[in-house]
């Protein structure tokens, strides 16, 4: 298993010094300083060695920000901290965020107050969160042991499936958890060439692999989701490749859902892509501005692209739950031969998945 290099200074604001979260860093960075402060300053520059813990004053538990233009599955995000240092070249966090280094939030008290709130309040709906939005879900895990935690909330959660989506292998915390069957592992997949030239500080497809290997044979469900697909020379080949890879080390009634989405991006990424990763050229293909204001693939190739990986999934597995990442109808028909209302929506159908699969019901 690849290790992330430590962070070698622990910047932490006073008010959760005597957290939970601060006593396991603590414990599993013994060569790091910790240095206790009022308050982060937010005009830090971004400096690779430094983490931040936070006492966080929002809301933890958010919705999914889709747009009414494209349909959404209805996910909730559960924000436990932001930034991530794996490099993908097409990371949205690169113009998102204005605080540069790895922060996280020390105030988990609030976190599962908040959570159980929202869980308490809805018990009748099945609530579907990730961790995956503002960083990845187990990039710092190795430190934080946050997935010790997380993992055996939602054991005890019967209307609830948490989602660990991540492009590490960092799964060693999560294979002796009592699961109860309410937790997916999940990771973001690509072909090999664009893991090497896009996703410089990821493990590879096969640790990845292997990694879902692992946590399937400790009783996980996994789901994966291929999200950006690029459209390069010899895409299909490279994309036919990591599809065989899944299906030969994963039995596909493991997995709940696998979904797909093709490279999308705020204009701006343009400039950034020049500024900070001046050789990839992932940028500089067929887009056109779509709804939300996202630079997308003309129409017909993201068809042919979806189409593609459709088949293909649908030759391991018929019935896997296949969705596609904020698209319109006619992509949807074009590619999967339905639209999610025929189906009683996104949300929908990926509980469905849920209880087909993993049998998890709100009552």
């Amino acid at each position: 298993m690849r290790m992330i290099r430590p962070p070698k200074r622990v910047i932490v604001e006073s008010s959760v010094a005597q957290g939970q979260l601060v006593a396991l860093l603590r414990k599993n960075l013994p060569g790091a300083t910790f240095e206790i402060v009022d308050e982060i300053c937010e005009n830090r520059l971004h400096d690779p060695d430094i983490l931040e813990v936070a006492d966080f004053k929002g809301k933890f538990l958010k919705s999914c920000p889709g747009t009414r233009h494209y349909h959404c599955c209805g996910y909730m995000i559960l924000n436990f901290g932001t930034q991530c240092t794996l490099g993908c070249s097409y990371c949205i966090l690169q113009n998102y965020l204005n605080q540069p280094n790895l922060r996280l939030f020390g105030n988990l008290d609030n976190m599962f107050s908040e959570l159980s709130d929202v869980l308490t309040q809805n018990h009748a709906r099945l609530h579907r969160i990730g961790t995956g939005e503002f960083t990845d879900s187990l990039l710092l895990d190795p430190f934080t042991e946050l997935s010790r935690l997380l993992v055996p909330y939602f054991a005890s959660a019967p209307n609830a499936v948490l989602e660990l989506k991540t492009k590490t292998d960092f799964v060693e915390n999560l294979l002796e958890l009592d699961h109860k069957g309410h937790t997916v592992v999940a990771w973001s997949l690509n072909s090999a060439e664009i893991r090497r030239s896009e996703e410089p500080f990821t493990a590879s497809i096969e640790k990845r692999l292997d990694a879902a290997r692992l946590c399937a044979e400790k009783g996980y469900f996994l789901a994966f989701h291929f999200d950006p697909i690029i459209d390069y020379p010899g895409w299909k080949s490279g994309y036919a490749k990591t599809l065989e890879q899944l299906f030969s080390k994963v039995d596909p009634s493991r997995i709940v859902w696998i979904s797909l989405g093709a490279l999308r991006f705020m204009p701006e990424l343009k400039d950034t892509l020049r500024s900070r990763h001046a050789l990839s050229r992932i940028a500089f293909g067929e887009f056109i501005r779509g709804l939300d204001g996202k630079m997308r693939y003309f129409r017909d190739i993201r068809s042919e692209l979806f189409s593609f990986m459709v088949e293909r999934i649908r030759q391991a597995d018929p019935d896997l739950c296949v969705y596609l990442c904020m698209e319109s109808d006619d992509i949807w028909k074009e590619s999967l031969g339905f639209s999610p209302e025929e189906r009683g929506g996104l949300g929908r159908m990926l509980d469905c998945a849920l209880e087909e699969r993993m049998n998890v019901r709100p009552f």
